[in-house]
């Protein structure tokens, strides 16, 4: 028996955004639509106490601690950090992501609006280019 693919929980997110601080809650709002709109088959949750997204579509099966879903954790803990835990995939030529941990993380800091509207072409391409190396 195939393995139900997880679902959005889009209002546990909704609620967790609106009790962040304004520029703090725009900022991560915004992060949520770009991420969302850049493919239908992302969902999103609250995982590790902030809001990530994942990958809701089919996959070949594998170890769930292997967190092979998930394609950003929002990281909100004095700033703004967007980690890929399977970032180092990711042939990332730009320089967005940053780290070179040995689990395969990859990090984006967001420093505020500005910055993040700077960098979303960057994070889209990230987005798309994981996609595309799903194990369907």
């Amino acid at each position: 028996m195939a393995k139900i693919p997880p679902k959005s929980n889009t209002e546990l997110v909704t609620e967790y955004i609106q009790k962040l601080d304004g520029p703090v809650a725009e900022i991560v709002e915004t992060i949520r639509q770009i991420v969302l709109s850049t493919n239908p088959e992302i969902g999103e949750e609250i995982k590790w106490n902030a809001p990530s997204f994942l990958y809701t579509g089919d996959m070949k099966p594998f170890n769930p601690k292997e967190y092979k879903r998930y394609i950003i954790v929002m990281n909100l803990h004095k700033r703004i950090l967007l980690v890929f835990p399977s970032g180092a995939k990711v042939n990332d030529t730009s320089g967005l992501l940053t780290g070179d941990y040995a689990d395969g993380r990859r990090l984006v800091y967001i420093q505020d609006m500005n910055d993040l509207r700077s960098k979303e072409a960057g994070v889209r391409k990230v987005i798309l280019d994981w996609l595309a190396l799903v194990e369907k």
